[in-house]
């Protein structure tokens, strides 16, 4: 029985064949390392966006308490009560 050895060209299709698959594999492992930041900064962008969204209800929730809506005229508006009065003290 004779072992038949392959040729240079059979072993050149199989290295050509090794090379393209690990360009491959490397290709999709740096598209996985981009989507995986692209997951957290995402994920980091929920957290926020939720705070967000929590201090908007808060706001919504006691939006009928004369404390805030105080609160609101004075910081935001700046209002004051009659004879109340306001120092502004620069550095």
């Amino acid at each position: 029985m004779q072992i038949k050895r392959a040729g240079l060209l059979t072993k050149l299709v199989v290295l050509a064949m090794l090379v393209g698959l690990s360009i491959i594999l490397l290709n999709e492992g740096r598209d996985r390392t981009a989507l995986e930041e692209q997951i957290s900064a995402l994920e980091r962008q929920i957290a926020v966006q939720t705070q967000v969204n929590a201090d908007l209800q808060d706001d919504l929730d006691h939006s009928g308490d004369l404390e805030s809506q105080m609160n609101i005229a004075r910081d935001e508006l700046g209002l004051v009560v009659p004879g109340e009065r306001v120092f502004h003290i620069t550095d």
